[in-house]
């Protein structure tokens, strides 16, 4: 079989584990014999080396922006176009954060959605020809469903079905205004219609889009995000030092101000003197201020020689980050449709400490490799901390635990094998 993975790039200028979560399965579905094609829209993929001229990426950010807001350059030659879609304007493009949030983007995204309606019209059917005409998909899967205005055209075009993951959008519409929030759901409700099968990645999330999107049971499974246990190399928990560490975008909404708050109120009882604090997973223009009032309320509290702030966060950089951390934290502040970092931490023998939002503790629970706290507070997080990061015995329970958890719940093959069996139940 052959699938098309459309799946909108982040440039890898921060931790995008939807990003991670979709290359992870192309990879596993490869290795189970299947054909697979990745197709970025907007950016380039995080942690892909794609070559543009073999894949283009569609959609680019930069051109689909200035078209929908300056009429004029929807007029422009060719030869501009080409120019904005290019590997350095896109790599430019990923370090603001204009491209990964909604705000001032609320009208692209109502435009996206409605597909050959909207003002991306040509820039469709661009990518349904090359679809049509290269890539001969016998599936087409959308990697979320702020994609939906896609999948008319693409079944009109190309008689095949279409599947749609279920992935954090409800973050990026909820932050809209109201008008524009419900426009979407809207547009979304009436468009998921035409795809064949909706896959979200947690029990959590397929129930919060079932009520959102009126999706029948027919239509709706869930498949957990997955990892391979053996990319990721274990060290023995009791031999760490005490080190928390944070992997996921430094920003506001993924709770770093509530991480760096929780670690002041630890070192302020002497016990836990020793601890560090160790934080990567990139950022983009827009969160720069935000970080350096962390740093400065870290300097405050006169703890700067005992926070870590990482620049690199891919492949070997994140290995030893993972090789060198005791327990994690991201305090995403409402929670997340699922969050892969866990699963790294996990694969890594590395024991969570999560808030009890969206698909956290679904995880932890299934993998019996953290704990959960609520509410979502500096308090509460810190508590959680002092229960664990200085007892060895409690940690190496958590870590073997972990371990075997998610070879058990979630394991890539495993996973992928379902995925392929969704698209073949599609299929006949």
């Amino acid at each position: 079989m052959k699938i098309a993975h459309i799946i909108p790039g982040s440039g890898g200028s921060f931790y995008c584990g939807n990003c991670l979560r979709d290359s992870k399965y192309m990879r596993a579905l490869q290795d189970l014999g299947q054909q697979v094609v990745k197709v970025p829209l907007y950016l380039p993929l995080f942690e892909d080396a794609h070559d543009l001229a073999e894949v283009p990426v569609f959609y680019g950010a930069v051109d689909t922006y200035l078209k929908q807001r300056f009429p004029v350059f929807r007029y422009m030659p060719p030869l501009v176009d080409k120019m904005l879609n290019s590997k350095p304007v896109l790599h430019l493009a990923a370090q603001n954060a204009g491209s990964t949030r909604a705000k001032g983007l609320e009208e692209m995204t109502v435009s996206m959605l409605l597909g050959e309606d909207g003002l991306q019209k040509e820039e469709l059917e661009r990518l349904v020809e090359w679809l049509k005409e290269e890539a001969k998909p016998d599936v087409v899967h959308l990697s979320n469903a702020l994609l939906l205005g896609l999948a008319r055209r693409i079944k009109q075009k190309l008689k095949i079905p279409v599947v749609c993951s279920l992935q954090d959008e409800d973050v990026w519409i909820d932050v809209m205004s109201e008008k524009n929030r419900d426009e979407c759901w809207e547009i979304m409700k009436e468009r998921a219609k035409e795809v064949d099968a909706f896959v979200a990645v947690s029990d959590f999330y397929a129930g919060d889009m079932k009520r959102r999107l009126h999706l029948n049971d027919k239509q709706l499974f869930v498949n957990h995000i997955g990892v391979d246990s053996a990319d990721y190399s274990p060290k023995v928990i009791a031999e760490k030092k005490p080190i928390i560490g944070y992997i996921s975008r430094m920003c506001e909404d993924n709770g770093l101000d509530i991480l760096v708050d929780a670690y002041i109120l630890l070192k302020e009882d002497p016990a836990f003197e020793s601890v560090e604090l160790r934080i990567t997973g990139g950022k983009t223009n827009d969160d720069t201020k935000f970080i350096q009032e962390q740093k400065k309320v870290i300097a405050q509290a006169g703890l700067t020689g005992s926070v870590h702030w990482v620049e690199e966060f891919e492949g070997e950089a994140r290995q030893r980050f993972f090789d060198l951390v005791a327990l994690l934290s991201v305090p995403v502040l409402n929670g997340e449709a699922f969050g892969l970092y866990q699963l790294e931490a996990l694969a890594s023998g590395i024991p969570l400490v999560q808030p009890e939002l969206g698909a956290f503790p679904e995880v932890v629970n299934l993998s019996e490799g953290g704990v959960i706290y609520h509410p979502n507070s500096p308090k509460k997080l810190a508590k959680a901390w002092k229960s664990l990061i200085l007892d060895p015995a409690k940690l190496s329970e958590l870590s073997k635990a972990g371990l075997a958890g998610v070879k058990k719940h979630f394991d890539i093959h495993q996973q992928a094998k379902k995925l392929v069996d969704i698209y073949e139940k599609v299929k006949n």
